[in-house]
């Protein structure tokens, strides 16, 4: 079972009940779903054997609308990292489900040839992968990497973004972001 589990500290951003947990989490195939945006679709492909829990929630979410004109709150245009993240209703980037649930985390991304250490790993353009606010904290967050990326292997890889999706992610990242004071 997935242990789906309610964070009463951390309330659900919009009321969404918690996933099913099967003992028998489906773990094969992959599902096609789109993120609607207002700069065009995404189309994303949800691979279950790679983390059969994560399709799970976000199909769940997905189904009780919990996406629905959210605003992807986060752009990074590092040349490290390349993200669209998403996954928030309120917009902050604090929201989320009510709920948390393990990691299902990728154990063959190639080492960053950016970082010496070798603690960083490719999430390579193309990548649909959650956010978290650390280990088996997964709830409602995700992201789209829009060009290589060297992150520690702490995010659990769900799926991949069409070509057409990327399309619309470079038109996305093409906005750029806006410099502020805390982060020139």
């Amino acid at each position: 079972p997935c242990g789906y589990t309610a964070t009463p500290d951390d309330p659900a951003v919009r009321p969404v009940p918690l996933p099913p947990d099967p003992r028998g989490t489906p773990g094969k195939g992959q599902v096609r779903v789109t993120l609607d945006t207002n700069h065009g679709p995404i189309g994303l492909t949800l691979d279950r054997s790679a983390a059969p829990c994560t399709v799970q929630s976000f199909l769940h979410l997905t189904r009780h609308r919990f996406y629905d004109r959210t605003p992807c709150h986060r752009l990074t245009a590092y040349p490290t990292l390349s993200v669209l993240q998403c996954g928030d209703p309120s917009g902050t980037g604090s929201g989320g489900p009510g709920y948390r649930y393990r990691d299902e985390l990728p154990t063959d991304l190639p080492p960053a040839p950016t970082d010496p250490t070798g603690a960083r790993r490719v999430y390579a353009r193309g990548t649909l992968a959650m956010a978290n606010a650390g280990p088996d904290t997964n709830g409602s967050q995700f992201f789209l990497v829009y060009a290589d990326s060297a992150l520690r292997p702490d995010y659990t890889v769900f799926g991949s973004v069409d070509a057409a999706g990327l399309a619309t992610l470079d038109r996305i990242a093409a906005g750029g972001v806006a410099p502020t004071a805390e982060d020139p």
